[in-house]
């Protein structure tokens, strides 16, 4: 599934608005599914599908600007990527105290460190990248701050769909993926990166990164 994502965000066009809108529609069943038989059945699936809308839209909405909307999207998934993978590595090796036990009793305070730490490199790195290609200054300083940013938004959102499965009675969002859960297991931190970021595009103004 990673190099198929990459795929699409490098191309764009109808591979990358297919890849988003089908996501968006597995997301919206899986939510469906889980609110199921709860209470307020219906205020808790609308509310959890148009949040999915939203963030589709902002995911649509940001690579379609034919500038930086590569640059910008390959920041935000690769950033999100790096943070939970750091989470997760740091985690292990380290454990600690837990961040939020009655949550998610596996994070710890060393894996969210770890998860702002490697998400920062990789913004860096990105800026970088992106730096050689295009003349001006690299704004490393901003891209780390950025990339920052992003990850506490990814954990806390990983955080309230933990928090929303908990109180909805279940483990995993799905079985779509093996040994990883369903979309929403997956997904959950790009749902709440997404929409800022699509706001700090909208304040940039168009042709512009999201670093600078």
């Amino acid at each position: 599934m990673v190099p198929l994502a990459l795929l699409a965000i490098w191309i764009g066009g109808a591979l990358y608005d297919g890849l988003i809108l089908g996501a968006a529609a597995g997301l919206a069943v899986e939510w469906g599914g889980l609110c199921r038989g709860s209470p307020a059945c219906h205020r808790r699936v609308a509310g959890g599908v148009a949040w999915i809308a939203l963030a589709a839209a902002a995911a649509l909405w940001l690579r379609a600007d034919p500038l930086v909307g590569r640059a910008n999207i390959g920041f935000l998934v690769v950033v999100v990527w790096a943070s939970d993978i750091g989470a997760y590595l740091v985690g292990r090796a380290l454990g600690g105290p837990k961040l939020a036990p009655a949550i998610s009793p596996g994070k710890t305070w060393a894996g969210a460190a770890g998860g702002l730490a490697a998400a920062a490199l990789l913004g860096v790195g990105i800026a970088l990248v992106h730096g050689l290609r295009h003349p001006g200054p690299p704004c490393l300083a901003r891209a780390a701050g950025l990339a920052v940013a992003v990850s506490v938004l990814g954990q806390a959102g990983d955080l309230a769909e933990s928090w929303a499965k908990r109180r909805l009675g279940v483990k995993d969002s799905g079985r779509l993926i093996p040994g990883h859960g369903g979309l929403l297991d997956r997904l959950d931190a790009a749902l709440a990166v997404l929409p800022p970021a699509a706001l700090l595009a909208m304040w940039h103004g168009a042709g512009v990164v999201l670093w600078r």
